[in-house]
């Protein structure tokens, strides 16, 4: 398999697989003692990590779902699950229960709207009214709350597995459906997955008849799991492009520095790109690069694409000559050429044309076409940046000869 597929691959297991995995390696294997020590000092941990990098950041999901969690964590230490636990006790557990994953899901699809700012002082009032919520409800109405979260909707017989109410579950389903959905939608999956994955681990934690030092454990690696997805998302912001999904110019910088020996930089370039968005917009110029991005991602010859700048991209062949990278190159450019981008709806030129409405096809299809310079890397005292800029004037050459074709 290619790289790409193993990059693909592992954008579904990453970070989360090793952490998940390292949960499980401790809940089987760790002495009891031991995991009730870790339990003390793990859960304070990721929460000023988190507190500190959300705050640091602007992340105030982050903080807000680091808030709920702790206090659900809270909650089963401060009030342990029993079968003869008073109601009031049970009342707390069952309404944590229900609140925690709705609050999860909500702050999941919510936007970065600030911690101190007015929406950010709502949610806190939100939380807080809720803690007073549940409070009220175990104090003055313990048994008839308890009835709510006992509520049968389906055979009792069915969920004898848990502790938790059929409301409870119902709850837990319904956020984890919302939070799939959103993640189908999500432009920044590591963020909604990560909230995905902590609703999960949430249910784990909270359906157990003893939780104990295991449950607490779980529910703060739900929380590193958020901890992990921001820097993670913060990673992809400083080294992908947002609009193609390609590396950016800071990764082909720091790759360029990792190199040694022989390596060829090709400067690639969208044919009158300027007037495209000129007579399109900038909607359809958005398009273009998308499109001219995906050829670029799937080149051949062990290079790799990067979004470089406006409509240039980059294209670093590890280990190649300029003679071994010209056939696919011109392989490149002709798959580009031969794509044909189609003008739909919204993309429609800003002047009216000449030709009368309804006449001719409704859609029109463009050929989208790139010019291409390329050098190499032979010598160990070649700066990078020096190779880089021998391509682009490469580049230039191509255009003035005629744009559409490879230049070295």
């Amino acid at each position: 398999m290619g790289r790409g597929v193993w990059t693909k691959l592992a954008g579904h297991v990453l970070p989360e697989g090793p952490i998940l995995a390292g949960l499980l390696a401790l809940l089987r294997w760790a002495p009891r003692p031991t995991l009730a020590a870790f339990a003390d000092f793990y859960p304070v941990a990721v929460l000023a990590a988190g507190l500190w990098l959300g705050w640091r950041f602007h992340r105030s999901r982050l903080v807000f779902a680091l808030l709920v969690l702790a206090l659900a964590n809270w909650a089963l230490r401060a009030f342990p699950p029993a079968a003869s636990a008073p109601p009031p006790t049970q009342v707390i557990l069952q309404a944590t229960a229900f609140l925690l994953p709705l609050n999860l899901a909500a702050i999941s699809i919510g936007s970065e709207r600030g911690i101190l700012t007015p929406a950010g002082l709502a949610r806190v009032g939100a939380i807080l009214l809720q803690v007073g919520l549940v409070a009220a409800l175990a104090q003055r109405a313990p048994l008839a709350s308890r009835a709510v979260f006992e509520t049968a909707f389906l055979p009792g017989a069915l969920f004898g597995w848990t502790r938790l109410g059929q409301p409870v579950l119902a709850a837990f389903l319904a956020s984890a459906a919302a939070l799939t959905v959103f993640l189908f939608f999500s432009s920044s999956p590591a963020p909604s997955r990560a909230f995905l994955w902590t609703v999960a681990l949430a249910f784990l934690a909270l359906r157990a008849a003893r939780p104990g030092p295991a449950a607490t454990v779980t529910v703060a690696t739900a929380g590193l799991l958020l901890v992990v997805a921001v820097v993670e998302a913060s990673f992809t912001m400083a080294y992908q492009d947002g609009l193609t999904g390609l590396p950016g110019r800071r990764s082909l910088t720091e790759e360029l520095q990792r190199l040694s020996g022989r390596y060829a930089v090709a400067m690639v370039d969208v044919d009158h790109f300027k007037k495209f968005n000129d007579t399109y917009g900038h909607d359809a110029g958005d398009q273009v690069l998308r499109m001219v991005a995906a050829r670029l991602g799937a080149v051949s010859g062990g290079g790799r694409s990067f979004r470089y700048g406006g409509e240039e991209f980059a294209v670093l062949f590890p280990g190649k000559t300029v003679d071994e990278c010209l056939p696919v190159l011109e392989e490149l450019r002709t798959a580009v050429e031969e794509t044909r981008f189609t003008l739909r709806g919204r993309l429609r030129p800003r002047k009216k044309p000449d030709a009368p409405k309804g006449s001719g096809k409704k859609r029109r299809h463009l050929s989208i076409t790139v010019s291409i310079g390329i050098s190499d890397h032979e010598e160990t005292d070649l700066a990078p940046d020096k190779v880089v800029q021998a391509a682009d004037r490469a580049l230039y050459r191509a255009k003035e000869g005629g744009r559409n074709r490879v230049a070295q």
